[in-house]
């Protein structure tokens, strides 16, 4: 049973491919209408973790309940209403090069509705309008910007006006004028709807503008080191892990013993 004011608990998650386990017991919530960002160096788990709370990929152990289903167990109609309830954009749009704007955002709603065509346009042009995209609705993605396709992508991920959206590095390959500026959709979709969202992310400008809290994950403890405020986090955690990754200092590889005895004075002689 989910605590009242929390939309996703994910409980005891352990991911792993194969032999190789990138997660480990992991657990933690979701506030409904929070910003919620999953941070951490590369190859620490951040798109594994995401991938498994889409429901693209199926955890080794633990639950991941999502407005109090739990889509690890959940199957046929129970499942679909929980794919339903969540709208995902992927880093790099995905959007389908053949078909409109407009077209594209309004693909959920054909899968998933039976709205006729012309009520599919208008709520497709209605949630273009809510990310600033209503005049390019006609337009082909290869006409869009970079900034302007993640845009449509987070149109489309909300076709289904979904509880929980879930964002995979939406500021990746942004100039830092438009990275703002999505930022500021971001706050300003999540302030005005209502909606939750699950952000990943490395972009630290992004993560101080927009998350209301992150969890920090660390690819050598397997899990979570951090979590909180990240303006609280940069500006006061000691945490070496929490340093490194604010500070963007390397993590010194661990010398192999062997060359260490080989920079010793004796072994040069």
């Amino acid at each position: 049973m989910q605590e009242q004011g929390t939309i996703i608990s994910v409980r005891g998650l352990t991911c792993a491919y194969g032999p190789a386990v990138v997660l480990r017991d992991v657990s933690f919530d979701v506030a409904r209408g929070e910003v919620f960002v999953v941070i951490g160096r590369s190859g620490c788990g951040k798109s594994t973790l995401l991938k498994h709370m889409i429901g693209l990929l199926t955890p080794v152990a633990g639950q991941i309940v999502i407005g109090g289903r739990d889509i690890v167990t959940a199957e046929g109609p129970e499942r679909l209403e929980i794919l339903k309830n969540i709208g995902v954009m992927y880093q790099m749009g995905a959007l389908f090069g053949s078909l409109s704007v407009q077209q594209n955002v309004g693909l959920p709603l054909e899968e998933y509705t039976d709205l006729p065509e012309d009520a599919v346009e208008a709520v497709s042009r209605l949630k273009l309008s809510l990310v600033g995209l209503e005049r390019f609705a006609d337009l082909m993605p290869s006409e869009l910007s970079g900034g302007m396709v993640k845009r449509a992508a987070i149109a489309r991920a909300m076709a289904l006006d979904p509880a929980v959206l879930f964002l995979d590095e939406p500021s990746a390959g942004l100039d830092p004028v438009t990275s703002a500026e999505l930022d500021e959709l971001i706050r300003s979709l999540a302030a005005a709807l209502g909606i939750t969202f699950v952000i990943v992310s490395h972009e630290l400008p992004s993560i101080l503008s927009i998350a209301d809290r992150v969890i920090l994950l660390d690819d050598q403890a397997r899990g979570i080191v951090a979590e909180g405020d990240p303006r609280t986090m940069h500006a006061e955690s000691r945490d070496p892990r929490v340093r490194r990754f604010f500070d963007r200092e390397a993590r010194l590889p661990v010398e192999p013993p062997a060359a260490a005895a080989a920079a010793t004075p004796e072994a040069r002689a």
